[in-house]
């Protein structure tokens, strides 16, 4: 686990236009991955952007334990070297078991500004999809999403008899609240987590819904499933129809809605409609909509909501985090186990040379001492006989011992006998 890391902000300790200020437009981030893993000195990545975190989390390309790498981070997404300090101060980061368990923690909802919302899960898997695409997500990360997201999964399952709720749903409450008994459509900017699950509420609870999108094509087949109506964004933008509230959370840039469009939505709707915005950074500038006179709650209001119910919803959540700790403990013992099992083996490949060079300096040294000994009686007897042999004697007793030449072994070894 020491090569893994996170580096990054949220709610928790920032505000959205912080978080927005390290976000990449959804559109961008596939094309800027390898520069992020350049900058991150060629660690696997993962970059995670929702409506209220940024987050990168990374592995050590080369195994080395990961350091803090949140002036890298800030250098990469923000353009531009952080003054003292300004680094450690607008970035949070987490190395080893600590970033193992964030990632865990966040896959599960459980530090989400509402505690145990699934929305979180799908965007972490996308985000993972688009490190993949990009090729810059490897084994080390591809198992810890894996494991992350499998976690999510059997979670999901501990809490679907009471499913908390997510931003949303605190969202659709905001709408139905705000339209009472009108039944205008409401519109859905942007096709993301986020409006899918308010449209599912907003459907059950009966109201018309207006599907908006840049891509005609998604919009459309998203608004057959649902039977809804759908439009193109831009001639939203330019004529819009008279609708009672608008949920937005659609990547970009800029903002979705200048104070232009807003002005045409003021103008064509019976009354003001509301504004859901969940776009990081803003779908709709705060600034454009008080201009035009259109009320909008934005993320800030949404968390600040969320905070009553935080405590609430972890206690509640207790055997989740449970889970989570016996998952960490048994990811941490099978990491562990691997990561020395090639230094164990390495080990033993060592005691097995060591042992089988002194099992060959100690036979050589048994088969020198069994050579002497066994040829100690024939020398000496022959020692003796030379002094009353001749030579050509001396020379028939070697040829017949076969002891002279290398050639002779050969010959008896064929059944030969010499002349």
């Amino acid at each position: 686990m020491d090569h893994i890391g996170v580096v990054g902000l949220s709610y928790r300790h920032a505000s959205v236009e912080d978080v927005a200020r390290f976000a990449i437009p959804r559109a961008d981030i596939e094309a800027r991955l390898p520069e992020l893993r350049v900058a991150l000195q060629g660690a696997e990545v993962v970059f995670l952007a929702t409506c209220n975190r940024v987050e990168v989390i990374f592995a050590t390309g080369d195994a080395s334990v990961a350091g803090d790498l949140r002036g890298a981070v800030f250098r990469a997404l923000r353009g531009r070297d952080p003054e003292l300090g300004e680094a450690a101060e607008a970035l949070r980061a987490w190395t080893g078991e600590a970033a193992v368990e964030h990632v865990f923690l966040l896959a599960c909802g459980l530090n989400s500004a509402q505690a145990g919302e699934h929305e979180i899960t799908a965007q972490l898997r996308s985000a993972w999809d688009m490190a993949r695409a990009a090729e810059v997500c490897g084994p080390t990360l591809n198992r810890l999403m894996n494991e992350a997201l499998s976690m999510a999964s059997r979670v999901h399952r501990l809490s679907a008899a009471s499913r908390p709720p997510s931003l949303a749903d605190l969202a659709v409450e905001r709408v139905l609240a705000f339209c009472g008994q009108r039944r205008d459509p409401v519109a859905l900017v942007g096709v993301s987590p986020m409006t899918r699950r308010c449209a599912q509420f907003l459907r059950a609870a009966g109201m018309p819904l207006l599907i908006v999108n840049r891509s005609a094509e998604v919009a459309a087949e998203w608004a057959q499933s649902l039977g809804a109506r759908c439009m193109p964004l831009h001639e939203f933008r330019a004529s819009p129809p008279d609708v009672a509230a608008i949920v937005v959370a659609a990547g970009g840039p800029g903002a979705i809605l200048d104070e232009a469009a807003l002005r045409a939505l003021e103008k064509a709707a019976a009354s003001s409609p509301l504004i859901i915005d969940f776009g990081l950074p803003p779908n709709v500038e705060p600034a454009a909509a008080q201009a035009a006179g259109v009320t909008r709650i934005g993320m800030n209001e949404l968390i600040e909501a969320t905070r009553e119910q935080r405590l609430t919803q972890l206690l509640r959540l207790a055997p989740v985090r449970a889970a989570i700790d016996e998952r960490l403990a048994r990811l941490r013992s099978e990491l562990a186990t691997r990561a020395i099992g090639r230094k164990l083996a390495d080990l033993r490949d060592s005691f097995e040379g060591i042992a089988a060079a002194q099992m060959d300096k100690l036979l050589a040294r048994f088969a020198t001492t069994l050579a002497r000994r066994l040829a100690h009686l024939p020398l000496a007897g022959i020692r003796a006989a030379a002094e009353h042999a001749s030579a050509d004697t001396v020379d028939a007793f070697f040829r017949a011992a076969r002891l002279q030449r290398a050639p002779h072994s050969h010959d008896a070894d064929n059944g030969k006998a010499e002349p």
